[in-house]
């Protein structure tokens, strides 16, 4: 993956597996703009990040561009610990969501959800008749996931594509637990009467 405009030109080929690479004493070297800290923090989140914007956009290219723009926003700020003290890759998430929000803004185009562009998953022991059932299905839920608040889908990008914890997503988003879970908890009865009706329909 090309790594545009992001250059750490004093890393090493091979990351010295001797160094402790903890996050804290990463932060305060990288702070002071020591290169092999900020090499190493881009090696830890690079790919996380464009997971994330890969999953949001379904596009490869332009999730190189805006993980590039995660970590130039990173450059810039990484001496204000007060933007990402409480946690730094909850600020790295954050930077990323709002500049794929910003894209699509900008170009008035339809919010894409990560599962928008997710292949239809079928079981091939069930009879056609199930598939093209499950097929549906599954076609109501990409359908009303585009329906879904940034925030909802967002949660649930988070907790069921790439694994974190309530906890864990509540600093990413710098909200409470019980406002993660409440996010959640509306999503699926978005998704529940939406998919619904449609069903109906």
């Amino acid at each position: 993956m090309n790594n545009r405009g992001l250059q750490f030109t004093n890393r090493t080929a091979e990351p010295d597996l001797t160094i402790e690479l903890n996050e804290e004493d990463l932060l305060a070297r990288a702070a002071n703009f020591d290169e092999v800290a900020l090499g190493q923090l881009y090696d830890l989140y690079e790919m996380k990040i464009y997971s994330y914007v890969y999953r949001r956009t379904n596009d490869p290219t332009l999730a190189e561009d805006i993980t590039a723009q995660v970590f130039l926003k990173m450059l810039e700020a990484i001496q204000n610990d007060k933007l990402w003290h409480s946690s730094f890759s909850g600020w790295l998430y954050r930077i990323a969501h709002n500049l794929v929000i910003d894209y699509y803004r900008r170009r008035d185009r339809q919010r894409q959800v990560s599962l928008d562009d997710a292949p239809v998953l079928t079981d091939p022991e069930h009879n056609p008749v199930e598939s093209a059932e499950l097929a549906l299905n599954a076609e109501y839920l990409r359908s009303a996931m585009r329906r879904l608040t940034d925030e909802q889908s967002q949660v649930l990008s988070l907790r069921f594509l790439e694994g974190y914890s309530f906890g864990e997503i509540a600093r990413m988003m710098d909200k409470t637990e019980g406002a993660v879970k409440a996010l959640q908890h509306r999503a699926f009865a978005t998704l529940r009467q939406l998919i619904n009706y449609e069903q109906i329909s």
